[in-house]
């Protein structure tokens, strides 16, 4: 439980920035209400949202809106190059975005920051960046961050501000991914064959659980992939079950 608090005026125009978005008739995803939103709750420079498939490296989702700057623009080639250098990165990858709001004086000073790679070559001049991760398939990073291009870390008030708004941002993801998805026309063996790719079974398991050869199995993913426009099985268990089922802590 954090000691800090928010004030009556505070706690309604958070209320808002959701009331907001959950109305937000914009053919983008998220609602792109909801970021501008968050930079207006919390002080910064940069507001983004990014959502990456990591075995494709494939870029599912980017807003940003710039509050400082100009800036220029991202180089993802440097990005997936110094990717493990980034503390909010690593942390989202292995917890599949379950974990708490973080900024990243929460890893390291920021005099170490700067002597990244990380920094020199794609984050300069950001030294301050705050993330709120969102619960997502293995495989993949969703997550809005806040970023400052001076040596102002954020306060406990603006991570409890992203940690109060973080289920209803959740949510209204859900929501929203609900109203734009597109029926998936798979038939009901290669739903069946792509149930168990998402719990985690090889094709040997699932060729044994249906009493089929492995080769049968195969083409079911083969034809599963030119279906859904996907390369891998972690994207084609994100196009169908986009949603974990548990909710953020």
């Amino acid at each position: 439980m954090s000691r800090h608090s928010v004030t009556a005026r505070h706690l309604r125009l958070m209320l808002d920035v959701v009331d907001e978005a959950r109305h937000d008739e914009s053919d983008e995803f998220p609602p792109p209400s909801l970021l501008r939103g968050l930079g207006r709750l919390v002080s910064c420079d940069l507001a983004e949202f990014s959502e990456v498939d990591l075995p494709t490296r494939r870029g599912l989702g980017y807003q940003a809106v710039q509050y400082g700057g100009p800036y220029p623009e991202w180089d993802d080639e440097v990005w997936w190059l110094w990717k493990h250098q980034h503390p909010h990165c690593v942390d989202v990858e292995r917890s599949h975005g379950r974990l708490e709001v973080a900024q990243l004086t929460d890893y390291m000073p920021t005099r170490e920051f700067r002597d990244t790679a990380l920094y020199t070559d794609y984050m300069r001049p950001f030294v301050a960046m705050m993330v709120l991760a969102l619960p997502t398939a293995p495989g993949r990073i969703r997550m809005y961050s806040v970023s400052r291009d001076r040596d102002r870390p954020f306060s406990e008030r603006d991570r409890l501000t992203l940690q109060l708004l973080r289920p209803h941002i959740d949510a209204v993801h859900r929501e929203a991914a609900r109203r734009r998805r597109e029926p998936v026309r798979l038939t009901p063996r290669e739903l069946d064959v792509l149930r168990a790719v998402a719990n985690g079974w090889g094709t040997e398991d699932i060729a044994g659980q249906f009493v089929v050869a492995p080769s049968t199995i195969r083409k079911h993913l083969e034809n599963i992939f030119r279906k859904l426009d996907v390369s891998s099985r972690t994207a084609a268990v994100a196009r169908v079950f986009p949603e974990p089922e548990a909710s953020p802590p």
